[in-house]
């Protein structure tokens, strides 16, 4: 069976029908999901609204660029004191 990527459009709303009161059951079997994906989902987006997931995976985004610009900036500085440390 293959997986089904849902994007944070899809899960908001499904969070939004729990806080309605339906059921877990029920919507994790609309949904063809787990309940510990449920869960998974509630942890992460629980108490969002669709405009703060997109600001949130926009964040994410972001922080991971930043990271990746600061790894090639430490790995060049170490470039940097080692050829410097050797005496030609």
């Amino acid at each position: 069976m293959s997986r089904k990527r849902f994007t944070e459009d899809q899960i908001i709303p499904i969070l939004k029908r729990h806080e309605a009161g339906t059921s877990t059951q029920e919507l994790c079997r609309e949904a063809g999901v787990s309940t510990a994906t449920f869960y998974k989902w509630k942890a992460k987006y629980g108490g969002l609204e669709l405009s703060d997931a997109r600001r949130l995976k926009g964040l994410e985004e972001e922080n991971r660029k930043l990271k990746r610009i600061v790894a090639d900036q430490a790995l060049d500085i170490m470039a940097l004191k080692e050829i410097s440390s050797k005496n030609f």
